[in-house]
């Protein structure tokens, strides 16, 4: 084993994927530790699914390595590297029952029949469909199906389960609820999980590890909060949440929208450092959002709890911008 890989990590050096003249990854570096939950999230085109399909063996890479505990696996088959798969799609065979389709991957295995019974029951309970063994998938709500899905491709306990933006067919309120069912899944099986999705949100509410990506490269690693609260790069600071843009002292700074306070124009005293024009209000529920007209600045958003927030801004009130100097970060471009 390498002497700096442990045991179930999994490790990308160099990994690289061109298609004729473009570059879809490039010369990736990664260390995936064993058991935790790491989610690549970036826009269409940063090369987020490339590089899952080279983890998973379906695309081989033009170069570089991936190796478990130490031990390359770049030209291992896909099926000889017996990590879990869950797509968008559920991709269930519809003439078989749920059991019957969480069973399918133990048979192909050659499993005892008593083992495949029992883990296939055991499924079921992790997944909390013990009462839809019978079902056929055409009988159960998307969210069943991803739960399905996800029972299939843990059920001959993988060392790595590979997710391809897999909640990306759920409405938003379904989206939530399987979300929090996944995350408490991982806790309880301890199986390293390596995520894809565009959704900012997801990635922030789910993962151990969230690796930026952008045209093929990472553009930031680390966990939610350290990328939300240190975010090193305009990219970074804008993909992942909302973020300000100032120039100061010849830098670039980001500012999230929720650090800033209002008042109105005149009673922020030495607190001030900015004052502006309210261009807009929209009301969220939870959040105000308000856009500030700032001259010689692109306009502002500031983000105010309503529950919080004694006071509202009409369109058109002058009003003053203050926040605390460590609620800017620097940014390494310009």
């Amino acid at each position: 084993m390498d002497a700096g890989q442990s045991a179930g990590d999994l490790r990308l050096s160099g990994l690289s994927k061109t298609f004729g003249a473009y570059d879809a990854v490039k010369a990736v570096d990664l260390e995936i530790r064993k058991g935790e939950f790491l989610t690549l999230l970036g826009p269409s085109g940063s090369g987020k699914t490339t590089l899952l399909m080279m983890i998973a063996g379906f695309l081989d890479a033009s170069a570089g390595d991936i190796s478990l505990s130490g031990d390359s696996i770049a030209r291992v088959p896909a099926e000889k590297r017996n990590f879990g798969m869950v797509f968008q799609g559920y991709a269930l065979f519809p003439h078989m029952t749920v059991r019957q389709n969480i069973a399918y991957p133990l048979e192909i295995r050659k499993r005892p029949r008593a083992e495949i019974e029992a883990r296939v029951t055991e499924m079921l309970d992790l997944v909390q469909l013990e009462k839809f063994g019978h079902r056929k998938p055409d009988q159960l709500s998307g969210g069943q199906k991803q739960r399905v899905a996800l029972a299939r491709a843990l059920a001959f306990a993988p060392p790595v389960l590979l997710l391809d933006e897999p909640l990306g067919a759920l409405d938003k309120k379904l989206r939530i609820e399987v979300q929090e069912q996944l995350k408490d899944i991982h806790r309880r099986v301890g199986t390293t999980f390596i995520f894809v999705t565009h959704d900012q949100e997801e990635a922030l509410s789910m993962s151990d590890r969230i690796v930026i990506m952008q045209n093929g490269e990472i553009e930031q690693v680390g966990t939610p909060r350290e990328l939300y609260e240190k975010p090193a790069t305009r990219f970074a600071a804008g993909f992942l949440g909302k973020s300000n843009f100032l120039h100061r002292d010849g830098g670039l700074y980001a500012l999230r929208p929720e650090k800033i306070d209002l008042a109105a124009a005149g009673q922020a005293g030495d607190a001030k450092r900015m004052s502006g024009i309210v261009r807009s209000v929209t009301y969220f529920g939870s959040i105000l959002k308000y856009m500030i007209e700032v001259e010689g600045e692109d306009d502002i958003e500031v983000d105010s709890d309503v529950w919080r927030s004694d006071q509202e801004f009409a369109e058109g009130q002058r009003v003053d911008l203050s926040w605390r100097q460590e609620a800017m970060v620097k940014l390494r471009d310009q």
